[in-house]
């Protein structure tokens, strides 16, 4: 499921990034990695926030749907 509607405060993990070659790229580089943990912490409107890698990112619902957990 993408991680946009996985449920808040649930460790996850990170099966398979989907999007462009540039798009995977810019989320590895921000921390997702296929196999690596992820949190949902809350969504905010358009915003998803995130805890990876001990960081809290904030990315957009439309990129958030692109990691699939």
């Amino acid at each position: 499921m993408p991680l946009s509607l996985a449920d808040p405060d649930k460790e996850l993990v990170i099966k398979k990034l989907g999007g462009t070659p540039e798009v995977r790229q810019h989320l590895e580089n921000l921390g997702f990695t296929v196999g690596g943990n992820v949190t949902l912490i809350s969504i905010l409107g358009e915003s998803v926030i995130v805890k990876v890698k001990e960081s809290r990112i904030a990315i957009g619902a439309d990129m958030a749907r692109k990691i699939m957990v």
